[in-house]
């Protein structure tokens, strides 16, 4: 089984995607296509936390995620998962915590196969520099998701 909504975000329509059990993708899109929309407790609930992220109520998805790609493209998005919401790290911070400090573009090449935006969090990985770089989303979107996630870090904090 294979369900398909759309999600209306402040950044735009997102289109999620799901098996019975998992989200499978979910992607930035130029539109809804009404005629692809299914139901699915997944999906539900998936929307639901995406509302929360949104508000800046949720700092951490727990919707389960399941996408298809190498060992090590595996690796690199449990990795992305790890990195604490409102904070960045470096492709190169992430091949080290793989033990594998010379696979940075393998790094970058990975992030970029990510089809579950957001909840694996490819936009927490930044340049060595600091520069944003590299977001299938847009580099446009990539700040606001950052500046929304550490304005709500700091609204937690006070």
């Amino acid at each position: 089984m294979s369900a398909t909504t759309y999600y209306f975000s402040p950044l735009g329509w997102i289109e999620i995607q799901a098996s019975a059990d998992a989200v499978t993708s979910l992607i930035f899109c130029n539109e809804r296509k009404d005629d692809e929309c299914n139901d699915s407790p997944i999906l539900a609930e998936c929307v639901r936390q995406l509302d929360d992220y949104f508000a800046g109520r949720l700092t951490k998805f727990n919707v389960p995620v399941k996408q298809k790609g190498t060992g090590f493209q595996q690796n690199v998005w449990n990795v992305l998962t790890g990195i604490p919401f409102g904070k960045t790290v470096s492709y190169g911070d992430v091949a080290k915590i793989l033990n594998n400090p010379r696979a940075v573009r393998a790094v970058g090449a990975a992030n970029g196969q990510n089809k579950v935006w957001i909840i694996v969090p490819c936009h927490r990985v930044i340049g060595a520099d600091g520069s944003l770089t590299g977001y299938a989303g847009g580099l446009e979107r990539k700040k606001w998701l950052l500046d929304h996630e550490t304005k709500t870090v700091s609204t937690i904090n006070h």
